[in-house]
């Protein structure tokens, strides 16, 4: 009996050992099946982790580049330091020209007096402006809308140099690509005095190669005076104008341009029209342009033809001819005047270039003012009552030295004659006059 009794202990403890042994394992087995989930728990948290800081750097690395684009705004170089904010499509430049000068002139005024006082800009007019464009699409040849809106003032006083008409020399609207060209609408240049037709040759301030841009010699001073030949029914600029420019790859720079005259009930009284075509050569580029205008029902026309050529890396000559009629009052005839220039600018390296040039206006029958002066090319001859003939000519030159690409300081000097019965309004009636002018430009 004692026998038995031990044997079924020692089997309960046996079967005891193997139901602890069984426990033991399933708990191992449960402890490492937990184990492994939370392993797995562990990794994909990690994933999520590094997929999180992959989006964290590229939101950062995208917010970098908007920040540039839009808090850094870039600023250009090539005319001085205009000042370019751009954002992604759409880009608009501040610019401006500043230029102010001192001058002595003999026969300055009716009594013969010689007056040493500022005048407005020798060179060019104070302006400045707001330039812009919209691509609508991308590519080489993508579309573009642009405008640009441009006002001019006095350094000496401050004042508009139209009064009451604040963008006086720009306001206008257009499109832009490669196989279109430059197509723009309002108030603007009158294509006879860009570098698409006569600037390339009417003094050797402007550009020496035809392109699409504005730009071209002024009306100031004695020597200015060859830009009236290039205007149109409105002065040297057009209002209601529509302008088409392109510039080809064969170097060939063509244009067309029409001005609505603004006349209720008459749609060619006051309108004006020009064509151009130029050639940008190898060392020379070539111009010419025809312009017809209606003012007041009386037909002026000019036709020019000119060019420039470069002589080695410092000397570049230019020279250009003028041929101008225009129907006068009744009982007067016709206005025929003839005109050309010479000129060349010396750029021997540096900070110094030179310039000098020479022109001839020869007016034949011109309409003259009530002040007894020859009229402007272009300007209304309806009521004219008196005419002159005779030469005006000018020889001038200057002297610039550039402190940098902003800042430009300049010495400069014209002498004007006039022969016969051409009075000239700049020399006041007398038959010359000399000017001497110092001044100092800025460009931004």
């Amino acid at each position: 009996m004692k026998a038995k009794k031990i044997i079924l202990v020692s089997a309960a403890l046996g079967l005891a050992s193997v139901v602890a042994q069984a426990q033991n394992t399933d708990k191992l087995q449960q402890a490492l099946a937990q184990a492994q989930a939370a392993a797995a728990q562990a990794q994909a948290a990690a994933n999520q982790a590094q997929a999180a800081l992959e989006q964290a750097l590229a939101a950062a690395y995208e917010a970098k580049k908007s920040s540039a684009s839009i808090a850094a705004p870039a600023t250009e170089k090539s005319d001085g330091g205009s000042l370019t904010i751009a954002k992604g499509a759409n880009s608009a430049t501040l610019y401006g020209l500043i230029d102010v000068t001192l001058f002595n002139k003999t026969n300055a005024n009716a009594a013969g007096q010689t007056v040493t006082a500022p005048q407005v800009a020798w060179f060019s007019g104070n302006r400045w402006g707001i330039t812009g464009s919209h691509a609508t699409g991308t590519g080489d040849d993508a579309l573009k809308a642009i405008f640009r809106l441009e006002s001019e003032f006095e350094s000496e006083t401050g004042s508009m140099d139209t009064p009451g008409v604040l963008f006086n020399r720009d306001a206008w609207l257009g499109l832009e690509s490669k196989s279109l060209g430059k197509l723009t609408f309002g108030r603007q240049n009158a294509l006879a005095r860009d570098p698409a037709a006569s600037a390339v040759y009417g003094d050797p301030y402007g550009s020496a190669k035809a392109s699409v841009e504005e730009g071209g010699y002024s009306n100031n001073n004695n020597f200015k005076q060859l830009i009236f030949y290039a205007g149109s029914s409105s002065g040297t600029r057009i209002n209601n104008g529509v302008v088409w420019k392109k510039a080809f790859s064969n170097g060939m720079v063509a244009g067309a341009a029409y001005s609505f005259g603004g006349v209720t009930g008459s749609f060619d009284t006051g309108s004006s029209k020009t064509g151009s075509l130029a050639y940008n050569g190898n060392g020379f580029t070539i111009a010419g342009f025809a312009t017809g205008a209606n003012i007041n029902n009386l037909t002026h026309q000019t036709v020019s033809v000119g060019g420039n050529v470069q002589l080695g890396s410092m000397v570049r000559l230019n020279a250009g001819y003028f041929d101008y009629s225009a129907q006068q009052a009744a009982g007067l005839g016709d206005r025929k005047d003839k005109a050309w220039t010479v000129s060349t600018k010396i750029t021997p390296g540096g900070a110094f270039d030179f310039q000098l040039g020479y022109q001839v206006m020869s007016a034949n029958n011109a309409g003259v003012n009530g002040s007894g002066y020859v009229q402007n090319a272009y300007s209304d001859t309806s009521a004219i009552k008196a005419t002159a003939s005779g030469d005006r000519t000018t020889f001038y030159g200057s002297v610039f030295y550039h402190l940098d690409s902003a800042t430009e300081f300049y010495l400069a000097f014209d002498h004007l004659d006039t022969t016969d019965g051409y009075k000239a309004a700049q020399a006041n009636g007398f038959k010359s006059a000399d000017e001497v002018g110092v001044g100092m430009r800025f460009k931004f």
